[in-house]
């Protein structure tokens, strides 16, 4: 009788973990006290950055919280033609009152990858490496795919790059854990468990992400993959509003089992949005 009832529980206990893989369980939460608001891919648009934390700073002085979290999921630089203004934002004062996590975003390693190998300047040129080149005065890419000139650029990038924007870029991190929620750039690999995530697909993935409604283990909140409004779905949560194209920059601000929206449209989105 023991062992029958052990048994029941077990495959009880897997019943139910099958049940919450594609289902989903209990509303996800945030620890009780903390206010979490995680922005959107910036690429390189300051004066929508700029606007966004007035109103988060805003927002947060209406509403009080015992702790204000600050998620920022990565795509930092490039496409916008203000990124070096971006992360002389991002590695200044923060906002009074907050705390900051800064994600590592696809644009973020390719910015990296060419400070290391100046050939890699060919690829990066051509998905808004150029422009943030020519945020910081490195033009010799302007009109060439000569080698020499790529590493002329890389040469001259490093020479005026802030020590404070490239210690800034080694320290960002992959991803973050709060309550019900995983943050990351791009999205999860369906099926590895969130410690094994790679980062390849942490900072890359869209098929097989995007388009799986099998649940993850928690909710998943990022950006990467634009839409022209917020993602709501059971598994994850979109925030890139394509800001460098649309202009309209968006944080998820999450509190105990709530979600709203905050953009740069100066309004607050409602909870229906695309599904």
């Amino acid at each position: 009788m023991r062992r029958h009832a052990r048994k029941e529980r077990v495959i009880g206990g897997l019943l139910n973990r099958l049940k919450g893989a594609f289902q989903g369980g209990e509303p996800a939460s945030v620890p009780e006290g903390m206010r979490i608001y995680a922005v959107g891919d910036i690429h390189g648009r300051d004066d929508l950055l700029a606007r966004l934390l007035g109103q988060i700073e805003a927002d947060a002085r209406s509403r009080p919280s015992q702790r204000n979290l600050l998620i920022f999921l990565g795509d930092y630089v490039d496409r916008g033609l203000q990124s070096k203004a971006v992360l002389d934002r991002l590695t200044g004062v923060p906002l009074p009152g907050f705390e900051y996590v800064f994600l590592k975003g696809n644009h973020e390693q390719a910015m990296l990858q060419f400070l290391e190998d100046a050939a890699f300047g060919k690829t990066w040129k051509y998905y808004g490496g150029l422009e943030t080149l020519h945020s910081y005065g490195v033009t010799e890419l302007t009109r060439t795919d000569d080698p020499a000139a790529f590493e002329q650029a890389r040469e001259r990038f490093l020479d005026v790059l802030p020590v404070s924007h490239l210690n800034f870029l080694k320290s960002l991190k992959l991803s973050a854990e709060f309550g019900g929620y995983f943050f990351v750039h791009a999205g999860v690999r369906p099926g590895v468990p969130l410690h094994r995530q790679i980062e390849e697909d942490l900072l890359w993935i869209r098929e097989g992400f995007v388009d799986s409604g099998r649940m993850f283990g928690k909710i998943v909140v990022h950006g990467h993959t634009p839409r022209e409004e917020v993602v709501i779905k059971p598994n994850r949560i979109g925030v890139d509003t394509g800001a460098y194209m649309t202009g309209v920059l968006t944080a998820v601000v999450l509190e105990g089992t709530s979600h709203r929206f905050v953009q740069t449209c100066d309004a607050e989105v409602p909870l229906a949005a695309t599904g």
